[in-house]
């Protein structure tokens, strides 16, 4: 497949650093590398961005996740090789992500799980990190980035 753009925050200037900065900051709320790196998959793969999933993926196995992690992620309620925290972070980002598939997007029952396993700093983090996945899936699905483009 032929991209759209090579890659759009090239053409936005600015843009790059501004992304910078937020990932600095949602990175210092707390919320672990294996957490973020987990949630970032999940929604990718919800969202059908194969970039992102190709290079989510390679980021979990280099930091040495087990292919069985990987593996399991589409059904990781079934699955026992993650934690309840990690679950929590995965409910939440299913629900941040699917929020057109039911009236009540977020229900408080699954926020509340996440309240349990996370500080309202890293809480908010999740949040951000959840929104900025959606951002780059959708961009780069529109722009039809290429697998391996990084």
């Amino acid at each position: 497949m032929t991209g759209r753009l090579e890659h759009f925050t090239r053409a936005l200037p600015g843009f790059g650093e501004a992304v910078g900065g937020m990932i600095g900051t949602i990175r210092a709320t707390g919320v672990s590398d294996t957490v973020r790196e987990l949630v970032h998959l999940r929604v990718s793969q919800i969202n059908g961005c194969a970039f992102c999933v190709d290079s989510g993926t390679k980021t979990l196995r280099k930091n040495g996740k087990s292919d069985e992690r990987l593996d399991m992620l589409p059904v990781w309620r079934e699955a026992p090789c993650y934690s309840d925290a990690e679950r929590a972070a995965l409910g939440l980002a299913e629900a941040a992500t699917r929020i057109a598939d039911r009236p009540d997007a977020v229900p408080d029952e699954v926020w509340a799980e996440a309240a349990r396993h996370f500080d309202e700093t890293a809480l908010a983090g999740l949040v951000a990190q959840i929104a900025l996945t959606n951002l780059f899936n959708h961009a780069n699905v529109a722009i039809r980035r290429p697998v391996g483009a990084w």
